[in-house]
């Protein structure tokens, strides 16, 4: 009972610890796509919270930035699943998106007590929505020109 505890924990301790590098990986290894995303006209709000987390202004409410993100996440998650053509289904944008869920949830239980930690899951956010709108842009760019 002992054995196949510590193997249960010890597996999901190193499948969290492979999401997160995979995550991590995929975003750091994309091209920078905040300042021009390919999705033009959706007046996506994703760059300027970047900017914004990253002026170091301590006093700032975090809120409306979260606020901004969502609404950036559910214009891409259309996109992605009514736009004909886009490769919805790849395994880095359903690890991302995975990814930007569990970011959202660590907003929420770090807002109030460790703020620091809430500007870094909303720094990854805006990067996973930069990374999907930048996708989102080459995917339809590549279909105009054929």
């Amino acid at each position: 009972m002992l054995a196949s505890s510590l193997i249960i924990s010890f597996s999901l301790v190193l499948f969290v610890y492979w999401f997160r590098y995979t995550c991590l990986l995929v975003l750091r290894n994309a091209p920078e796509a905040t300042r021009r995303t390919g999705v033009a006209g959706a007046k996506l709000s994703f760059p300027e919270v970047k900017t914004r987390l990253s002026q170091d202004t301590a006093g700032m409410s975090l809120d409306p930035l979260q606020r901004s993100l969502q609404h950036d996440y559910e214009v891409i998650s259309y996109l992605l699943s009514h736009a004909v053509g886009l490769d919805s289904a790849s395994l880095d944008r359903r690890l991302l998106m995975l990814d930007y869920r569990i970011m959202k949830g660590l907003y929420c239980l770090t807002k109030t007590a460790a703020p620091a930690q809430a500007r870094k899951a909303l720094s990854e956010m805006a990067s996973i929505l930069g990374f999907l709108a930048q996708r989102i842009g080459e995917q339809a760019s590549a279909r105009t020109e054929v």
